[in-house]
């Protein structure tokens, strides 16, 4: 089978194209899926390029949706022919976190999905929405259930919210997609006037440039006629906490998923306690999630953006692609 590995200690040119020897076929719990597609997310990126350290040879992509082509003995919630999307965390099945770290990430603690073939317990893939694309799907493992959990499950996001969306990528475009079809107001940040005019068209109710508003947060806090917003999805981290606690109501809830803007900062700590704010830092979720996403999903008709297609032996070109920041949404790579 094909495959794409990374050489030790990293770096985007140090992706290969390669031939491994296919999985061989299912044990008892498992089963062999064929993959079609996978998507690329900022911790792909960071392990790539080396940021995050794996062993010499690694796969990548923690995102894979496919086909099953054989089923193991005792595996009874899957069958050959099932259209399948793979778990970022695939020992968690439910409850709250119970580990850190990455150890079983697909991509980073084990080898990931950028593959032809892939043989795994089948409990580390879910169904997924009926209708989707492969490379629709392959957007839902990290992007779709970051933005799914930070609203829904930790945020408890009801119709007539208003949330505060960061940037156009991945994470953000699906949160700004989930919050509307759940009968929510958003605003969205984002440093070109272009795209804010294409989230514009996505259903977004306020937008603001941040070059030209350097108060972003006051000024978000101001189209609410100074309550605030009650949800912000964070994804600069220490370089833009500072303005998402400005933007937030009383007792309002800032959802941490990223460090685009920096790993560590200072944080206004009375401003916090101040205002009673929920902070929380979101990584992704679990499979009962991912699972009830796929159903509201169905349920409400939203559809990933895909900004490009790759084909998997050009994965180095679609991360060049994704560090030039060009892109809105999510980047498939086709299998």
């Amino acid at each position: 089978m094909k495959a794409v590995q990374l050489q030790a200690p990293g770096g985007i040119d140090r992706l290969s194209v390669t031939d491994l020897q296919d999985p061989g076929q299912p044990g008892p719990g498992e089963v062999v899926v064929r993959l079609r597609a996978s998507s690329l997310n900022y911790h792909d990126y960071l392990v790539v390029n080396g940021t995050i350290r794996t062993p010499d040879g690694r796969i990548p992509m923690s995102d894979g949706a496919g086909d099953v082509v054989a089923v193991g003995e005792g595996v009874g919630d899957l069958a050959v022919g099932d259209a399948v999307v793979s778990l970022f965390f695939p020992n968690w099945v439910a409850g709250r976190p119970v580990f850190a770290g990455m150890s079983c990430v697909p991509g980073d603690g084990v080898d990931g999905y950028a593959r032809e073939l892939v043989r795994a317990p089948a409990s580390w893939f879910t169904r997924q929405p009926r209708g989707y694309t492969h490379a629709e799907a392959a957007t839902l493992t990290c992007a779709g259930l970051t933005a799914w959990r930070a609203l829904v499950v930790e945020g408890g996001l009801k119709g007539g919210d208003t949330v505060l969306v960061q940037g156009t990528g991945g994470v953000s475009i699906f949160a700004l997609q989930f919050a509307k079809a759940l009968g929510a107001r958003v605003i969205v940040t984002s440093s070109s006037d272009e795209k804010l005019e294409r989230v514009r068209a996505l259903g977004a109710d306020h937008v603001i440039n941040y070059r030209s508003v350097e108060n972003w947060g006051a000024a978000a806090r101001d189209w609410t006629d100074g309550l605030g917003v009650d949800h912000v999805v964070e994804v600069g981290g220490a370089g833009t906490l500072a303005q998402s606690i400005a933007a937030a109501r009383i007792g309002g809830h800032i959802s941490m998923i990223g460090v685009l803007d920096g790993l560590a900062g200072e944080v206004s700590t009375v401003n916090l306690m101040a205002k009673q704010i929920r902070l929380i830092g979101i990584t992704v979720g679990h499979r009962e999630s991912q699972l009830d996403m796929i159903a509201a999903i169905e349920a409400t008709g939203v559809r990933p953006v895909i900004d490009s297609h790759f084909p998997l032996d050009q994965l180095g070109a679609a991360f060049r692609h994704q560090e030039a920041g060009r892109h809105f949404g999510k980047i498939a790579v086709d299998i």
